[in-house]
């Protein structure tokens, strides 16, 4: 019997995976052709999606992308014998997976099951060395544990880039009769998807990585507060977290260690803001996603008032091969102070979009034109924007700046979530800026003035700016500094990263690309 592998990933899906897979089946039950169709997770190489593999001696062969109206000429090529020259001569043939360059140029270690198991099988999960970093973790002290993620280097994966092994000492050190661990899965930065594809494509993982941060710092209870647009991932997590209790992965008694570790699914409120841990903490009481007052910190005093361990998706999901291969082992990957591998995603108007999970170093350039392939529209990349809807936009006089955390940091940019946007010559960046504010005017909690205020206010400037409604040069020159002053209030007047980032993206592309706030009405300037 020869195994069939179609993602079962939300793009794949989108694209149309669920009728591949169908046609697939109905094919070969019409020819008496015996298959075990798999229904694993992207490998994201999305621009290819349906990708089709296919299970030989020498490993996975792709065919993509695979609509409905193919799958009739794959068999008559002969495509389950994959290595056949029928069926290597078939214009969707695409060799050996892990031989594309696509993948075989990464460093896939938080990835490095994703694609290739069934999301949902715990036997695929422990046949590809799951669950090995919490096994081990069950024979440490909680300050073994913390000592190896903090010697690992590896930092917050959500954007903050905070050390994840001082967070954890902390809540150790905690004294408390309940300690919790909150994962934010409340993914919502533009052209991020690395954490839905961890909940969708490799659930355990996470799982595991949030077992392994109870152990470390004697929390019994989980949370992931769940993105509440992500309605596979919810599904898929849910029947994985019940075949980790079945299994005694979760429970009172993990594994017969006489350790306790319980774990379910929150979905989220809808709201950007909460994806800001204090903020995630209100809602996930159940009551308004605002802004906490720091301090006390979450470490401190986070869910119902005790001490918590609040990680993103990536961040635990990352522990288990820390525990399973050890800390030097993570920490040798990396550049400075940025340690092990990011999944970095590509996105925008770029030829080949998907994921890529490298060590910390490599170029935007490289990023955007190896793998991604420049601009789907054809066009010169004029700019790029890195970290989500408040990240800095970066021209291409910056696409040679290594990916890691302070290089970004010395352009007043952020790295993020890892998220990359790419845009061509024909956009027009003072649009972008403008939507900065405007993005921030819907999505402020409302807690505090310069974000409430002067979200609505930048974009009133904005107006006034690329409007020509102030006709001469003075006013024009006068409009740019009031939207300077007004960044500089909401950067350092601001509660939380909403309002205090929301200025990257248009400083950076007011200082990058000036020419693009010059009025659009210019025959109205005039020297007066």
């Amino acid at each position: 019997m020869v195994k069939v592998f179609v993602p079962r990933d939300s793009t794949a899906l989108s694209l149309g995976a669920d009728r591949t897979a169908k046609a697939i089946q109905a094919e070969a039950d019409k020819r008496g052709v015996d298959i075990e169709l798999v229904r694993n997770g992207s490998r994201g190489l999305f621009w290819l999606e349906p990708l089709v593999e296919v299970e030989t001696t020498e490993g996975r062969v792709a065919f993509a992308p695979v609509k409905t109206k193919d799958v009739t000429g794959l068999f008559d090529a002969n495509f389950t014998d994959a290595l056949s020259s029928e069926a290597q001569a078939h214009a969707l043939h695409l060799g050996l997976t892990e031989d594309l360059d696509w993948m075989k140029k990464q460093q896939r270690l938080t990835f490095a099951r994703i694609g290739v198991t069934d999301p949902v099988s715990l036997d695929d999960y422990i046949a590809h060395d799951g669950y090995k970093g919490l096994h081990n973790a069950l024979n440490l002290s909680g300050e073994e544990i913390v000592q190896a993620v903090t010697d690992s280097g590896l930092r917050g994966r959500g954007g903050a880039a905070f050390p994840t092994g001082i967070k954890w000492n902390t809540v150790l050190g905690a004294p408390a009769d309940q300690k919790y661990i909150v994962c934010n899965a409340d993914e919502g930065d533009s052209g991020t998807f690395s954490d839905r594809m961890v909940m969708e494509d490799d659930p355990f993982v996470l799982i595991e990585g949030m077992t392994i941060a109870g152990l470390a710092v004697g929390a019994t209870q989980g949370y992931i507060y769940l993105r509440s647009e992500y309605p596979h991932s919810l599904a898929i997590l849910n029947e994985a977290i019940s075949k980790a209790y079945a299994a005694d992965y979760l429970g009172d008694d993990i594994q017969g260690s006489g350790k306790a570790f319980h774990l379910e699914v929150r979905r989220a409120a809808g709201a950007y803001v909460c994806g800001e841990e204090t903020s995630l903490l209100e809602s996930l009481e159940g009551k308004r996603g605002l802004v906490r007052f720091k301090p006390p910190l979450p470490a401190i005093e986070g869910l119902f008032g005790k001490p918590t361990v609040v990680n993103n998706v990536i961040s635990l999901a990352t522990v288990p091969i820390i525990l399973d291969k050890g800390a030097q082992y993570y920490a040798d990957y990396g550049m400075g102070r940025s340690r092990g591998t990011l999944p970095i995603q590509l996105a925008g108007n770029i030829k080949q979009g998907g994921l890529v999970e490298l060590a910390f170093g490599v170029t935007l350039r490289e990023l955007l034109y190896d793998y991604g392939g420049g601009s789907a529209s054809g066009r010169p990349i004029r700019a790029v924007q890195v970290g989500g809807p408040l990240g800095a936009y970066l021209p291409e006089s910056q696409f040679d700046t290594p990916v890691d955390y302070e290089s970004f940091q010395k352009l007043w940019a952020v790295l993020g979530h890892g998220g990359i946007v790419a845009f061509d010559d024909t956009v027009d960046m003072s649009k972008m800026a403008r939507y900065a504010f405007e993005f921030c005017t819907i999505e402020s909690c409302g807690k505090c003035t310069p974000c409430r205020i002067g979200s609505v206010r930048g974009t009133e400037v904005m107006d006034k700016i690329t409007s020509g409604e102030d006709n001469t040069k003075e006013s024009h020159a006068k409009n740019i500094q009031v939207l300077r002053d007004l960044s500089d209030t909401m950067i350092n007047g601001s509660l939380c990263a909403m309002g205090g980032m929301t200025p990257f993206p248009v400083i950076s592309a007011l200082n990058h690309f000036p020419e693009d706030f010059e009025p659009k009405n210019k025959a109205k300037v005039t020297s007066e």
